[in-house]
């Protein structure tokens, strides 16, 4: 058993897995404070305001101390929120030593020139990107790899392109047909194993066209772009040092695939793989291969396929405690939050799973139970 801290944009998930598998989580630190993040650790600390999808630094520098001062954390593990904050992982590793990828390497990750240089120098596909205005401005995208979740992507227009300044993480990359999947990875700096292939959900919010809405996993991959995928998989764990849990995502169109980014913590997906083994759990098999290198030499695959979906509102909503109890009770409703709580068009609510035994009635079922969940509190 190890002493936890993990902290997150959304840490609920981590908190469960490393529960689930005996460990104790000393603390949970997140934005939100959901009742099952807190049910799944001994304290729970807030790092910043629920609506800003932003770490403060301070105050989770501070929570990481006190994990390690008040309650002997003997480490803490670093989910999303922390892609666009290579310096903060740095700083919080010096206060508690980090399981996972180093900020030095994420801070490589998240330049996008010395990033797509190196996809260039191994042979890894991706859409054509540029690092000026492009013109005309059809067909490209603006990103920003500091960014995640699909926040930080927008179809570009002309008018972008000409109020557009460079910025560290910006860049602009050819909107590409195809399927966004992701390659859910378990990495020891050399070498990594596929744990599944996922696809992955998006939604229109707001501006924004692609944020993530969910993943479904695992689905099959015809054998031309799973090989291509698990090339390019260990060429960038080389180049990079990956360690621990991460996905690569990508696009699959017919046989062929483009990377459009690697995401080297864990990943959402993590909730479709909870073993990697008989009895092995995924974070702490994370933890191994962080600590020791170790590696399962023959991932299980999980009988049957799962999926989830962040659920977000679609009118402004406020929980009672009736809704916020019907919540608690919904089959496969997770990120619960508490009664009072409010959110605004696009914001998410809590999340649901369910599953299948093929993509199309896993999706369809997410579907069902969104609209239900959503139509339950919108009528109340």
């Amino acid at each position: 058993m190890t002493r936890i801290a993990v902290a997150a944009i959304s840490a609920r998930l981590l908190a469960e897995a490393a529960m689930r598998e005996g460990h104790e989580v000393v603390a949970a630190l997140d934005l939100f404070g959901d009742a099952d993040t807190r049910r799944a650790s001994a304290r729970w600390q807030g790092i910043g305001a629920p609506g800003s999808f932003h770490v403060d630094a301070a105050r989770l520098l501070a929570a990481l101390a006190d994990a390690r001062d008040l309650h002997a954390a003997e480490l803490w593990i670093a989910g999303s929120g922390f892609d666009g904050a290579p310096d903060l992982l740095e700083r919080g590793a010096t206060v508690l030593p980090l399981a996972g990828t180093t900020g030095a390497i994420v801070r490589r990750l998240r330049d996008p020139r010395g990033f797509f240089a190196v996809l260039a120098a191994h042979g890894v596909p991706h859409p054509p990107v540029c690092h000026a205005a492009p013109v005309p401005a059809e067909g490209w995208l603006t990103k920003d790899l500091a960014g995640c979740g699909g926040w930080q992507v927008r179809r570009t227009t002309d008018a972008d392109a000409g109020a557009w300044t460079p910025a560290p993480g910006r860049y602009f990359q050819r909107e590409t047909d195809g399927m966004p999947m992701s390659l859910t990875y378990l990495a020891n700096g050399r070498d990594a194993v596929a744990l599944g292939f996922n696809r992955l959900l998006v939604a229109r919010v707001g501006v924004f066209p692609f944020v993530f809405r969910g993943a479904i996993g695992p689905v099959p991959l015809a054998p031309a772009p799973a090989a291509a995928a698990l090339r390019c998989l260990r060429e960038l764990v080389g180049a990079f040092e990956l360690r621990g849990l991460g996905s690569l995502d990508f696009m699959l169109a017919g046989e062929t695939i483009q990377v459009l980014e690697v995401n080297s913590r864990p990943p959402a997906s993590l909730a479709l793989y909870p073993e990697v083994g008989p009895g092995v759990g995924v974070l702490s098999a994370h933890l191994e291969a962080c600590a020791e290198g170790a590696l399962p030499l023959a991932p299980a695959q999980p009988v049957m396929l799962r999926g989830h979906e962040i659920v977000y509102a679609r009118t402004p909503l406020e929980l009672d405690a009736a809704a916020a109890a019907r919540l608690a009770a919904w089959p496969g409703c997770h990120d619960l939050p508490h009664a009072g709580a409010r959110f605004a068009p696009g914001e998410p609510v809590c999340s649901v799973e369910t599953a299948g035994t093929d993509a199309a009635e896993v999706q369809g079922r997410l579907e069902r139970t969104r609209d239900a969940l959503l139509a339950s509190l919108e009528t109340a």
